[in-house]
């Protein structure tokens, strides 16, 4: 019981992370410290909506019993792809910040789909 209602939680969690990142990344030019830490990362304004894309295929995929395991691997493959982005940049604030969300997808997995249907 206790296990589902965490697993429910992180899963409402982590599906707001990702479609509040998804609007935040389309909408990026209304936020300046976004530019700048997109600019400090590396990513091209090319491939901002590639990544916002993604954001919200994981929030979909998260929602959606069959298909659980791969929307938290794609968000923890995001969030590991950020983290090499940042380390690469010398930011190594980013880095320690997203242990936590790199950390958060995979007790998902382990905590496994908390609705059953059948």
């Amino acid at each position: 019981m206790i296990r589902n209602i965490a697993s429910a939680l992180l899963l409402f969690i982590s599906v707001t992370l990702s479609f509040k990142h998804a609007w935040d990344t389309l909408h990026y030019k209304n936020n300046p410290e976004s530019v700048k830490a997109m600019e400090n990362l590396g990513i091209s304004e090319t491939f901002i909506p590639y990544l916002a894309s993604v954001a919200i295929v994981v929030g979909v995929l998260l929602l959606i019993p069959k298909t659980f395991f791969l929307g938290n691997m794609l968000n923890a493959m995001l969030i590991a792809m950020i983290m090499g982005l940042a380390v690469r940049a010398g930011n190594y604030r980013m880095v320690l910040i997203e242990i936590p969300f790199l950390i958060m997808p995979l007790v998902m997995i382990w905590l496994k789909y908390p609705f059953k249907f059948k």
